[in-house]
């Protein structure tokens, strides 16, 4: 994922409101969001390059998503696949905060990372360039390629939108708007992250449309305080279409049910 705005315990109904980005090449081959056949307490798009994930959901509450870190001098020879660490938290039986702990001296064995972690007692962050997890305090919160609430424009543009979203009616529909957002960044606003003032730009977006790479799905995630979870994934082919749109809903001690989108 390339950007995560959330609303954590930020709302009457809703104990998580969710809507992240995944940015990636559009030759590397995934699957949409569905419960894994080899995995079923799992629901999450797949990357089938590496068979991990980069958002998803367990049965049991448990949700997990991370983004790169982006320092392109900064690479691991041969690392392990960052998708990884959410498919691992979704299938073990550790607390967030004890499969951060846990995860943290093994942290350099994957390129830079942030990821998030909760279940129904709390959420929790870790970043592979940061060294520490921290508990996430109720509020709104944007995670794109540097540490959690790092302004860059798009991150900062979203949690606006996302808080302005928490004061109406939330639909999944309203967050995907929110997501669908292919403007890019004034010059004097972009981050220096080692990357070129070109591909600043076109990385400033919170929607990348572009040959070659791009945004590769946008999802929705909406935890109701009952236990309830609505989940919904819209696809994009290379051109920025949509591709498709699938729609679940996981209620508390049960298995994701397809419903319509």
């Amino acid at each position: 994922m390339c950007l995560i705005l959330f609303a954590w315990q930020a709302h009457t109904e809703y104990a998580l409101v969710l809507a992240a980005n995944r940015d990636e090449f559009f030759k590397r081959p995934a699957a949409p969001a569905n419960i894994w056949p080899d995995c079923p307490q799992i629901l999450a798009g797949r990357d089938l390059e590496q068979n991990g994930t980069w958002l998803g959901v367990g049965i049991d509450g448990g949700f997990a998503a991370l983004t790169n870190f982006r320092k392109p001098g900064d690479r691991v020879l041969d690392a392990r696949s960052r998708g990884f660490l959410v498919s691992e938290f979704l299938q073990g039986k550790q607390s967030p905060e004890g499969y951060l702990e846990a995860l943290a001296p093994g942290a350099k064995r994957y390129n830079g990372f942030n990821l998030l972690a909760s279940d129904h007692r709390g959420m929790w962050h870790f970043s592979s360039r940061g060294g520490t997890s921290q508990k996430v305090a109720a509020g709104v919160h944007g995670l794109s390629n540097h540490l959690l609430d790092t302004p860059w424009p798009k991150v900062l543009a979203g949690k606006s939108k996302m808080q302005r979203a928490l004061d109406g009616h939330i639909t999944p529909e309203a967050l995907l708007q929110i997501l669908d957002d292919s403007a890019i960044a004034p010059d004097e606003a972009l981050p220096d992250t080692g990357v070129g003032l070109e591909r600043e730009r076109a990385l400033s977006a919170a929607r990348i449309v572009g040959p070659g790479y791009g945004t590769r799905c946008s999802t929705v995630l909406l935890v109701h305080r009952s236990g309830e979870t609505a989940f919904v994934e819209r696809t994009f082919s290379e051109d920025g279409g949509v591709a498709g749109t699938v729609a679940f809903r996981i209620k508390p001690g049960g298995s994701p049910v397809p419903v319509a989108s």
